[in-house]
Parts: structure tokens; C-alpha cells; sequence
């Protein structure tokens, strides 16, 4: 029987440890430092917090980055035979590196915090409706409707912020946007951990 290589196990789960580490990373921050609003405060205003707010924020980000980045790369590049689920997994791919450069870049490091924050937020969703259609080729109906609501989820609360500005700050959309994906990676990574490897000529 085909065994599935370390590399594809680690990819897998990497999905599920990647918005844990980000998260707890995350909250830690927001509760050492109390100033911080949900309404007024974007999330990246935590990374040029001085003490442990800042490090811990910015940590968060690149480490959890690094786990999306393996997903991708030995999770869901492996999983899909066709085309479209590779260039899916390029996309998502791109989408980890854009997370990991706003752990690096803070935002005091302009232009290029702001461009990897446009480029996360923009790319996430753009992957996942690829990969909807990956699953779509595959026939696996179900995984398609989750991961279209998925992408669909992360792009309404900014689709919602630029017609109707609902918060004066972004924290709130980052923050269920992200939400939103990191859900789907948890999902699937969990799911392609339980499900046995396929041979190639069934992708």
C-alpha cells in the first residue's frame, strides 16, 4: 500500500497547527495591551507595540506563515492531480509568504507592510475559489461548497468595510477574514491526515 512521505504528513499538519500558533499569538498580544480597540485599532497596530506585544505579535505572524507556506506546499500541492488545484496551491502558497511578510515588515516599514497586508487579505480568497474549483474537477461536491462559503466568508467582511465602512479601524475584517481561512485549513488538513494516500491515476 502507498505510504504518504514525511514531507506530505508534516504539510498536512501544518494546516491545523498554523492558525493555532497565530491566534494564541494574536490574543496574547491584544490582552498586553490594553489600549488596543477592536473598532478603532488594526491588528498590525500590535507589532510596533514596544515590550512583549510587538515581538510576540510579529512572531506570530512569520511562524504561522511558515506552517501555511508547508501546507501548501506538501499538504495541498501533493493532494491535487489537475491544474487548477496546483495553481491553487501556488496561489494559497503566495498567500503564507504575504503573512509571513507583514511579520517581518511592521508597520512602520513602509510601503511594504501595507503591501503584504493588501496581498494576504486579497490572495486568500482568490485561492480558495481556485481550489473550489480543483474540488469541482475532483467531483468532490461537498469540499467544493465548503471551501466556496469559505472564500466567500473571508471576502464579505471587507467586501462590507469599503461599501459601508462599518469600523473605523480593520481589525474586526482582518480579523474574520482570517477567521475564515484558517477554519478551511484546519478542516482540510485534518481531513487529508485522516484519508489514506490515493494513487495518482484517481487525482
Amino acid at each position: 500500500m502507498q505510504q504518504k512521505t514525511y514531507f506530505q504528513q508534516l504539510g498536512e499538519a501544518s494546516g491545523i497547527v498554523a492558525p493555532i500558533v497565530a491566534f494564541t499569538c494574536i490574543l496574547i498580544a491584544i490582552a498586553s495591551y490594553p489600549e488596543f480597540s477592536w473598532t478603532n485599532n488594526a491588528l498590525s497596530d500590535l507589532g510596533i507595540i514596544s515590550g512583549i506585544t510587538g515581538p510576540v505579535f510579529n512572531f506570530g505572524l512569520y511562524c504561522s506563515g511558515l506552517f501555511v507556506l508547508k501546507f501548501a506546499a506538501f499538504g495541498l500541492f501533493k493532494y491535487f492531480g489537475n491544474w487548477v488545484g496546483k495553481i491553487g496551491s501556488l496561489t494559497f502558497a503566495a498567500t503564507a509568504l504575504a503573512l509571513m511578510g507583514i511579520g517581518i515588515a511592521h508597520e512602520n516599514i513602509t510601503p511594504y507592510h501595507y503591501l503584504f497586508s493588501v496581498a494576504f487579505f486579497v490572495l486568500l480568497p482568490i485561492s480558495l475559489f481556485i481550489i473550489t474549483a480543483a474540488f469541482a474537477l475532483k467531483r468532490q461536491t461537498k469540499m467544493a461548497l465548503f471551501t466556496l462559503l469559505t472564500a466567500a466568508a473571508a471576502a464579505t467582511p471587507w467586501i462590507l468595510q469599503f461599501m459601508v465602512h462599518y469600523v473605523s479601524g480593520v481589525a474586526i475584517p482582518e480579523f474574520a477574514s482570517a477567521l475564515a481561512g484558517s477554519a478551511w485549513t484546519v478542516m482540510f488538513g485534518y481531513k487529508m491526515l485522516k484519508t489514506p494516500p490515493q494513487p495518482k491515476k484517481a487525482q
